[in-house]
């Protein structure tokens, strides 16, 4: 009887280590994880792409909503967008001329007392820029209302701010101008044959106008009225200094027509992140040959991603702090595991990919003795798969509504 009670007590001990030391293990790991430790839609103050973190935290089944609410959401998120598109007169992709080009007048500041809400149309008129009037009695080579009609390939008018400058006589490019410190802008001119290009400066090319248009939607967010109106006064700077006449977008109108894609932007923008991890550890030089037997290669970032046909990159492999991948570090430690990376908006035909993705990491989760988890540590089951790849599919479907394909041009431009 006593030898019994001794051996029941003995395997309780055992059990008891067994559950200490799960525990230890798991909370090693999250430590270790430089992604957030919370559930991506769980709790709204997670970091997300567009908030500037390497990765957003993947989802549980308890937190992708059932499938009637997600197309309830897709449905009413669209319906949205078409809605604000509409009643700002946006028609066939551009915006009526009537209500989307004036002279534009910069804001001034409110009181020190009074807060002025930020993008609001309650802005204070100042006088004119110097170059949106007309020069008496000196007719330009272009109109710049028959320029803003033009149908540009490069510019988009949902989240490009457009200029419009109509030059008095032929002028060379001498140099590019400086127009933004923040954000890209593109040059487009009209050549003396009417042809509208890339303008560059190049001897004996004489431009009649230019259009200039600043991107206005990033993964740092839409620009404000102000950053807007600042832009404005170096487009007349560049008028002034071409000797043209210019035309600006009205900010208000454009604002109301790019938040819809902003917020639209800000919900999409998201990484699902899978972090395959030992109960030991696994050496850098038997990582680095199973990640690249699997087709990575170790980029300049210090990120093994891997490419598709075109060579564009479609998946990256991070380590669980973020630190960088290098050569001289993998031939000589070892690491506790690595995050594979899924970048929903950047990545075509999502519920492939993902499949292909899901498929890797079980591969290299066989082959290296790997626990695959997500962020809460917790062991991915074949029903959380299944919720996340329909979150993807959910997400790019939403991308696609707006004619946004994911992995395109405009999806690196707006989510870069």
């Amino acid at each position: 009887m006593i030898v019994l009670v001794i051996g029941a007590a003995i395997i309780l001990l055992v059990l008891a280590y067994n559950i200490y030391q799960e525990s230890q293990y798991r909370k090693q790991l999250r430590e270790q994880f430089g992604h957030a430790n919370k559930d991506a839609l769980l709790d709204s103050q997670v970091n997300s792409v567009r908030d500037g973190a390497e990765a957003q935290s993947v989802m549980n089944t308890k937190t992708v909503p059932p499938a009637e609410e997600a197309n309830k959401t897709d449905n009413s998120s669209a319906e949205q967008f078409e809605t604000s598109a509409t009643d700002e007169k946006v028609i066939d992709g551009t915006v009526s001329e009537e209500e989307n080009v004036s002279a534009v007048q910069a804001a001034s500041s409110a009181p020190d007392n009074v807060a002025a809400p930020e993008n609001s149309a309650a802005h204070i008129d100042m006088a004119p820029l110097s170059r949106t009037v007309p020069v008496k009695g000196r007719k330009a080579l272009l109109d710049v209302r028959d320029m803003s009609k033009q149908p540009l390939p490069w510019f988009d008018v949902r989240f490009d701010y457009l200029a419009y400058i109509a030059l008095y006589q032929p002028k060379e490019l001498h140099a590019m101008p400086r127009l933004s410190s923040r954000s890209r802008f593109r040059l487009v001119g009209c050549t003396m044959d009417d042809r509208y290009q890339i303008a560059e400066p190049i001897p004996s090319v004489y431009y009649q106008g230019f259009v200039v248009g600043l991107q206005a939607i990033s993964r740092s967010g839409l620009l404000t009225h102000e950053e807007l109106a600042h832009f404005g006064e170096q487009a007349n700077r560049f008028a002034e200094q071409m000797d043209g006449q210019l035309l600006l977008t009205d900010i208000n109108t454009f604002l109301d027509v790019a938040r819809p894609l902003d917020d639209l932007c800000a919900r999409v923008d998201q990484t699902i992140a899978i972090h395959l991890v030992s109960r030991t550890n696994v050496s850098g030089t038997e990582l680095r040959s199973a990640v690249e037997k699997q087709g990575f290669e170790l980029g300049h970032d210090g990120a093994f991603f891997y490419a598709d046909t075109d060579g564009e990159p479609l998946f990256n492999i991070v380590t669980l702090d973020n630190t960088p991948f290098t050569s001289t570090l993998l031939a000589n430690q070892n690491y506790r595991g690595f995050s594979m990376l899924f970048d929903i908006v950047h990545i075509p035909n999502g519920e492939k990919c993902f499949d292909q993705f899901m498929d890797m990491a079980v591969k290299l989760s066989s082959q290296l003795g790997l626990d695959l988890v997500n962020d809460k540590v917790e062991e991915l089951s074949t029903e959380w798969l299944r919720e996340v790849r329909r979150y993807v599919v959910d997400r790019q479907k939403e991308m696609k509504q707006v004619d946004l394909e994911p992995g395109s041009e405009l999806a690196k431009r707006l989510f870069s």
